[in-house]
């Protein structure tokens, strides 16, 4: 089993920054693609950000350019630095972890941008 951990969430105004950090811890060894999805009201979870065990990136259209993925693999957290924040990245905000078949999730932190 994987456990993961999130925090970084808030409260912000537009315009502003927020960043998640996301811990793994368990059953470590075989994780490979770690990410970020989000869930706002009423709608479906979306892909947010993933990345690779070897740090390539991919981002939804929506946050490229604004949002920026990393990871750290000897702390095996993955981390969502979000810049310029819009209303509409309000959202929870769900850390993901690929070990091997198997996709873990967290339980979600939420982001709130406020106009």
């Amino acid at each position: 089993q994987v456990q993961l951990v999130e925090s970084g969430g808030g409260l912000v105004q537009a315009g502003n920054s927020l960043r998640l950090s996301c811990a793994a811890s368990g059953s470590i060894f075989g994780i490979t693609t770690m990410g970020w999805h989000r869930q706002a009201p009423g709608k479906q979870r979306e892909l947010v950000a993933t990345i690779t065990i070897d740090r390539t990136p991919n981002y939804a259209d929506s946050v490229k350019g604004r949002f920026t993925i990393s990871r750290d693999n000897a702390k095996n957290t993955v981390y969502l630095q979000m810049d310029s924040l819009k209303p509409e990245d309000t959202a929870v905000y769900y850390c993901m972890a690929l070990r091997f078949t198997r996709t873990y999730w967290g339980q979600g932190t939420q982001v709130t941008v406020s106009s």
